[in-house]
C-alpha cells in the first residue's frame, strides 16, 4: 500500500512539469522561424524598452559612506595621514625613579 501511495505522490509532483507546453530546444535543433506577428511584437517590445530607458533621469554618483566620512573628506585627495604625536629620538633609560 505504501508503494502505491508513493507512486501516486510522485505522479502528482511530476504532472505540472510535464504539463508545460513551452518547447525546450534540444541539442543541435534548429530554432523555428518566427512569424511576422512575432517579429512585429519583438520590435514593439524593443522600442518600448528603449523609450523606458530614455525616461530614466540621470543620477549623480552615489557615495554610501559619505555621511560617515563627511563632505570634506570625500572631496580631498587620498593623502597619507601624518602621525599627530612626534616621538623623541632619545632612548629612554632603563632606570626610572618614582
Amino acid at each position: 500500500m505504501r508503494k502505491f501511495a508513493v507512486a501516486v505522490l510522485l505522479a502528482l509532483i511530476a504532472a505540472p512539469a510535464l504539463a508545460q507546453d513551452d518547447h525546450i530546444q534540444q541539442y543541435r535543433e534548429q530554432p523555428k522561424e518566427k512569424s511576422a506577428a512575432e517579429k512585429a511584437a519583438d520590435a514593439r517590445a524593443e522600442r518600448a524598452y528603449q523609450r523606458s530607458l530614455d525616461n530614466v533621469p540621470d543620477q549623480k554618483p552615489v557615495d554610501p559612506w559619505g555621511a560617515a566620512r563627511g563632505d570634506d573628506a570625500s572631496k580631498k585627495s587620498a593623502a597619507p595621514a601624518k602621525p599627530a604625536v612626534k616621538h623623541s629620538s632619545k632612548a629612554k633609560s632603563g632606570s626610572a625613579t618614582n
